[in-house]
């Protein structure tokens, strides 16, 4: 099911969706999409060790989502929500650590956004699972909205790259299970 994501970030700045189907069961479905790595991911796995430096070239999406500069908001079965606040449109680490989820949530440090990568699985049709990406960024005040717009021609030209990557990967791995790609461009 949709975990609640207006509990963690409500009323994002910018927000991106995008989802795949599959016949797959949800358990087989989310697997696979837990051992997506960046490398599997050519462009997506660049950019991510190009925004991330010291990211380990070959790291699966859900070590990436589960170790600093990220934290895991809330996790079930079927669904991961990590976040990460800071600067994100410097070069540098700019993201400081969070101590707990809670955190996230009150955060509004002065020029500094909160993103919200929150990832699972759910029912579409009979027989078919879906499985969805959203990421949501909120901007703390009008400084942090400047420093948003100078990545957000970046965000623009590779969003896409979540769902035709990322996503149509996990579904591509499972042996068995039709894909069905209804993906969402994102918004």
């Amino acid at each position: 099911m949709r975990p609640d994501l207006d509990h963690w970030l409500d009323r994002p700045t910018v927000r991106i969706s995008h989802r795949r189907e599959s016949d797959a069961e949800p358990a087989t479905l989310w697997a696979a999409a837990r051992a997506v790595r960046t490398s599997e991911t050519r462009r997506l796995g660049r950019l991510l060790r190009l925004r991330i430096p010291g990211l380990p070239p070959d790291i699966a999406y859900d070590e990436l989502f589960r170790a600093p500069p990220f934290i895991v908001l809330y996790e079930d079965e079927n669904a991961l929500l990590a976040g990460v606040v800071g600067r994100i449109w410097t070069v540098r680490r700019d993201y400081p650590t969070l101590a707990e989820p809670d955190e996230f949530r009150r955060w509004s440090a002065r020029g500094t956004v909160r993103v919200l990568f929150a990832n699972w699985v759910e029912p579409a049709d009979a027989g078919v699972t879906a499985l969805v990406s959203e990421t949501r960024i909120s901007a703390s005040d009008g400084l942090a909205q400047l420093g948003l717009a100078a990545v957000r021609p970046l965000i623009v030209a590779s969003h896409q790259l979540i769902g035709s990557e990322g996503l149509a990967h996990a579904v591509s791995t499972i042996r068995g299970a039709g894909p069905r790609d209804r993906g969402n461009p994102g918004r």
